[in-house]
Formats: structure tokens, C-alpha cells, sequence
């Protein structure tokens, strides 16, 4: 059952392994190399990424000029996400777990919350979880033997092992059917304990789907998408807390040895919120600054009403699936926008921002809009746009992502640049940056610190500050919004402003 969207992700994942060598004499294809295996799953959902170190002696200066001493620190993996699993010869090691609060990724700078002695065991993969809140950290480790099914007659069989990390449900039943089937057609395959991982359990390659239950109970409270297995390989399913936004508790992660692969539960509920960005304008003559939102554009009631300039809409769960959104001036007929799709997928939560945008009207498309020489656009046509965005499910207490919206139009500049400026700082020198087009979002994620917000413009060869504010991020602080709008009323002419992403 490797999982069949992404088979190309396996194969570049085995080519990418590293072999962390114990001698410069060494190879990876001398015949008495004894090679295991690490790899490293993060299942703490505030956690920021995680750096692992392996080192082969850490007494050992990590600059001394030794080159049989093994010391590599990975890249940092996510929530839910896996390193990738690692060669490495069979031996003895320390294994460290970091996190990143400064700059530098630098073993030495980051925060350790994790170091132990590892043995490597040739044909073993040493599996690593960082589990619960990272202020307290639990790491678990799992010796699991290779299983060669090459070399017998169950080639068409993969191996698979569960491996419960829900904190609320501790004890889960687990089921499978085929595609075509129902839960009354599954089988159940094992009983999953807290943190506990499960015998191997060998199936035929196919198409599944998975059934969580409470342990003893019928009461199905999660169903999988179709999950493909094509390879003859180990897998570990990691059964998970839900923090989107549907009524199941579960997430499931298929970890394989290069990846991670998320399926949520099926007939998922999906959320949105809408953001009303749309100045009153002389080319929009009726409309009064509020707005009803249609989910359908053939509803007869809007789903959100009166929506005025400037506001969120309280959010709204529908099924998942795609919708055709239309937007009415508020209490009246007069459509702004019609027939827009919006997909909203299983778990998803999304927010929708309504504005305007300015184009000048060249008729005969020769590239004079002043055909009539008064020094003055002839015409100016006005359409009012969506931009969609997916709203932040992180959890993170040491760092922090910051959606920046663009929705300044301007015919002097197409794009502007962001800047984090910390006290130690300037503009030129912000080690976080972003450059934002109109109608654009980008995602930067920024640690805990104090920073100052420029928003710069290059207009006519030189920057100019559009508008700029303080923003302090800590552990209390939730994931943001940062809206850049036009804004008459302000002494530059446009304005900044910070919003949660997550509202209930």
C-alpha cells in the first residue's frame, strides 16, 4: 500500500539517503558493511521543526580536524512530517533532538530538548517520536526489523504496523474493507494502545479504507480516503489528533521511508470566513460599504449578510466540496460578483477576501488610453476579485506564521516588500523579509521576538515607507493575518493591520 499520489516521492527518497560513514575508508558498497537505519517523526503539534543530530562521540569537538568522528545535524521537520529515513553503519551514537530560537541552525545554537545513546543495529530502522507538548517533550523509540519480502513467495504483501498518538483516545480499533466496501464488510486488524506500537501486520498490495473506533465500540469515528499500497515495503500508520475544523478526532499519517502522507477523515466538513475589502467607489455607484455573500449563486438567502467594509464574517462549516459564490450589494439584487468557484476540501478552513481592482479601458488595444489628448484616462473599468487563503492550524508556542495580504492597487507599483526589523536591525539588514504582489499572499514564519513592520514601495526609482507598526510575538500569540490595504484617511495613504487567523 505505498500510497499511489505520490510514488516518485519514495523513489527520490531512497536515492537521497544519506550514509553517515564511521572511517574515511569506508563505502557503502564493501560487502561486510553493517548498514541500520534512523528516522525521525514529529507528532508534537505546538512544536516548531525539530532538528535531530546524530554524533558518534560527543565529547568530541564538533571543529576538531577528525575525519572518522560522524556528527550531522538534519534539516528540521514539521508537525506531522518525517526527515526521511537515514542509513547510517551499525555502531553506537548519541542521538539529539533541537529547536530552533534564534537565527542560526547550527547545532551548537539550537535549544536542546532531547539527547540520549543510540545503538544502531544493522537491518533495524530506529524510529524516533517526539510526542505531547514540547515544553514537556516525550520521545519514544522503536527497534523495527527490516522485513525482506523479496526473497520469499509473499512479494505481493507490505508490512504495517499502527502506532496511536491521540492523547484523548488512548485505546482505537482498527479496521480495513476494500474500496467498494462498507464498514460492515470490514475486518478489524488490531487494537492500537497509546504510544504502543503494534506487531507487524502483512497485507496484500490493493486499495484500502480505514475504520478508527473507540476500543470495543462500532461506532466508526473516522473513515479514510481510498489508500493505495502498490510496494512491497514497511509502513507505520500514525493515528493522530484532528485540529481542523471536522467533527472527526482523527487525522492518519502513512509514514513511509521517505515521507509522510495525511488522510483525513471522508465526508469532511470544510470551514470559511469572508473579509469584506471593497471601498465604496464612484464606478460602483449603489454600493453603500456592505455586502451579502451567496454560497450558491442561485440561493435565495445569502449566507452572510450585511457584511460591511473592514469586517470578518463570523465562520461558516459546509460539506466539503465546490461551491459557486456570488456577492451582492447588502439587501439588494445587484450582483458585484457572480459564479466564483471556491473549493473547499475535507478538513479545510479557508478565509475569502473581497476588493477591488482599477484597470484602464484601451478600446482600440493601441496602448493609448488618452485617445482625446486631455492628459486624462478616458475610461476606467472596475472588477471586484477574490483572493482565497487558507487559514493556519499550527499550534506553535516558539513560532509564529504570518499571512501577508496584499490588496493595495496602485498604478505606480505592482508589488511591495515586508520587512520583520528587530531592535539589533535595520531595514537592509531584516533577516525576514517578503515580497507581496497585489491580489498575492505569502507566508512567513517568524520566532518569538519584538519586531517593527515596514511596508516599502519602489516608486519612481525610490522606497518609500507605506505604512508601518510594532508587532510582538510569544507564547500566547496565535498565527496572523497582515492586511495591507489603500486607506484615504491615513497620512501615507495605506494602512496595516494584524487579524487572527483562527476565529470560533
Amino acid at each position: 500500500m505505498c500510497i499511489k499520489v505520490n510514488k516518485s516521492a519514495v523513489y527520490a527518497g531512497l536515492a537521497s539517503c544519506l550514509l553517515l560513514l564511521s572511517g574515511c575508508e569506508s563505502s557503502s558498497s564493501d560487502e561486510d558493511t553493517d548498514i541500520g537505519y534512523i528516522q525521525f517523526y514529529n507528532a508534537s503539534a505546538n512544536a516548531p521543526d525539530i532538528y535531530m543530530t546524530i554524533d558518534e562521540d560527543i565529547e568530541l569537538d564538533s571543529e576538531d580536524d577528525d575525519d572518522e568522528h560522524v556528527e550531522r545535524t538534519f534539516t528540521g521537520v514539521s508537525y506531522s512530517e518525517t526527515g526521511g529515513r537515514i542509513e547510517i553503519l551499525e555502531g553506537d551514537y548519541y542521538v539529539e533532538l533541537g529547536l530552533q530560537q534564534e537565527d542560526s541552525t547550527a547545532r551548537d545554537d539550537l535549544s536542546l530538548i532531547y539527547q540520549q545513546p543510540l545503538e544502531i543495529f544493522e537491518d533495524v530502522i530506529s524510529l524516533y517520536v517526539l510526542a505531547e507538548d514540547v515544553t514537556t517533550p516525550r520521545v519514544l523509540n522503536y527497534d523495527i526489523e527490516i522485513i525482506d519480502d523479496d526473497e520469499d513467495d509473499e512479494n505481493d504483501l507490505f508490512n504495517l504496523r499502527v502506532l496511536n498518538l491521540h492523547t484523548d483516545i488512548m485505546d482505537v480499533d482498527v479496521y480495513v474493507s476494500g474500496t467498494d466496501e462498507t464498514f460492515n464488510e470490514a475486518t478489524l486488524v488490531v487494537s492500537s494502545t497509546y504510544t504502543a506500537l503494534t506487531d507487524n501486520l502483512k497485507l496484500e498490495q490493493d486499495d484500502y479504507i480505514f475504520y478508527l473506533t473507540a476500543s470495543g465500540s462500532d461506532e466508526v469515528l473516522f473513515e479514510s480516503t481510498e489508500v493505495s499500497f502498490s510496494f512491497s515495503s514497511q509502513y507505520v500508520l500514525m493515528i493522530r489528533e484532528n485540529l481542523g475544523v471536522d467533527t472527526s478526532p482523527f487525522v492518519i499519517d502513512v509514514l513511509t521511508n521517505s515521507s509522510t502522507f495525511e488522510y483525513k477523515n471522508d465526508g469532511s466538513l470544510a470551514r470559511f470566513r469572508a473579509f469584506n475589502a471593497l471601498n465604496e467607489n464612484e464606478l460602483l455607484a449603489n454600493y453603500n460599504g456592505a455586502v451579502d455573500l451567496y454560497t450558491d449563486t442561485a440561493s435565495v438567502q445569502p449566507s452572510v449578510t450585511e457584511l460591511n467594509f473592514g469586517q470578518f464574517s463570523e465562520a461558516i462549516t459546509l460539506e466539503h466540496g465546490d461551491y459557486s459564490f456570488a456577492l451582492n450589494i447588502a439587501s439588494s439584487d445587484e450582483q458585484l460578483l457572480k459564479n466564483h468557484l471556491v473549493t473547499l476540501s475535507a478538513n479545510d478552513d479557508k478565509t475569502i477576501f473581497f476588493y477591488s481592482s482599477e484597470e484602464y479601458v484601451d478600446h482600440d488595444g493601441d496602448g493609448d488610453v488618452d485617445e482625446d489628448g486631455d492628459g486624462q484616462v478616458d475610461e476606467i473599468e472596475i472588477t471586484v476579485n477574490s483572493l482565497v487563503v487558507s487559514n493556519s492550524s499550527n499550534q506553535g508556542i516558539y513560532q509564529h506564521d504570518i499571512n501577508i495580504v496584499n490588496l493595495i492597487d496602485d498604478e505606480d507599483f505592482s508589488a511591495v516588500d515586508v520587512y520583520f526589523v528587530r531592535s539589533d536591525e535595520f531595514i537592509n539588514t531584516a533577516e525576514n523579509s517578503a515580497t507581496v504582489p497585489f491580489s498575492a499572499n505569502d507566508v512567513i514564519s517568524l520566532l518569538n521576538n519584538t519586531y517593527q513592520v515596514f511596508i516599502v514601495a519602489s516608486i519612481n526609482s525610490s522606497e518609500v515607507i507605506l505604512a508601518s507598526d510594532y508587532l510582538t510575538l510569544d507564547e500566547e500569540s496565535e498565527d496572523l493575518f497582515l492586511l495591507l490595504e489603500s486607506d484615504e484617511s491615513s497620512a501615507t495613504g495605506y494602512k496595516l493591520t494584524f487579524a487572527a487567523q483562527n476565529v470560533e
